[in-house]
Order: structure tokens, then sequence, then C-alpha cells
């Protein structure tokens, strides 16, 4: 009988309900925040709610929630998510525009996560417009 070995860095994410908190970082839960936009019930009425349920589609694992909001014209044709990524933290450093009234806008943030174990951050710029109507990522730029 094969017996498993526990690696180190390799434990699964709990899975996502309505009840657990948003990964996003707000103080509300999964279903009330970044889940009604993954579910497709609502969409993201600002750049930086969209940035957040993007963060929390990374942590979910969610590949068709982060195509369909990803503008047209920048889109892969198709995304294989790291299952050794975990994301654990999102901090939003700066918003420029992308109220509801705005068809574009940047938000700044950073993003900390383990990957196979070992810690890191992503420092980002991204850029967001208005496709048909909804908010969309377009392309972001590392900070260093």
């Amino acid at each position: 009988m094969a017996r498993r070995i526990k690696r180190p860095g390799r434990t699964a994410q709990p899975a996502l309900t309505a009840a657990s908190p948003c990964p996003c970082g707000l103080p509300a839960t999964y279903g009330e925040c970044c889940g009604r936009f993954h579910s497709g019930e609502e969409t993201a009425p600002t750049a930086e709610l969209l940035m957040r349920s993007r963060y929390s589609a990374f942590a979910a694992h969610d590949a068709q929630y982060l195509l369909r909001t990803w503008h047209s014209s920048t889109r892969p044709r198709h995304l294989d998510l790291d299952p050794g990524m975990q994301w654990s933290s999102l901090e939003i450093t700066d918003v420029t525009d992308g109220s509801p009234f705005h068809t574009e806008g940047t938000v700044t943030f950073r993003a900390r996560y383990r990957h196979h174990g070992k810690r890191g951050e992503l420092h980002e710029r991204s850029n967001f417009t208005r496709q048909d109507g909804a908010w969309v990522y377009v392309d972001g730029t590392f900070i260093e």
C-alpha cells in the first residue's frame, strides 16, 4: 500500500462558499461581494470593484470569469491557472477615474501570494475600460 507524503507548501485552498469572507479584502461575504460578479448576477460598477473581483477570481481559480472580464483586444485564447499559486491578500494603493461615470480608469495594487510555498508580491498598475457598457481589464504595468 502506497503512502501519501505531504509536501511543504502544497496545501489545498479551502473552497469558497457564499458565506466565506471575500478574498478581495472588503468586509463582506464572498456571495455579497465578488461572488455576485463571478456568477454573472451583476457586473462590477467600477474599475476598482472589477479589479477586486478579478483578484478574487485568481484566488478562486475561476479562469472563465477572468477571460470574460478581459478586453477582447488583449484577452488570451485560454488561461491555465497554476494550482500551486495561492493568493493571500490584496491592497489597493491608488485609483484614477474608473467610476460609474467614467469610460476608463486605472487601479494600482499589491497582491501577495504563495507559489509552491514561497512568498511573493505582485505590484501592478492595471488599465480598465468599458466594453459594451461593462468594465473590462485591458492590460497592466508591473511596478518594481
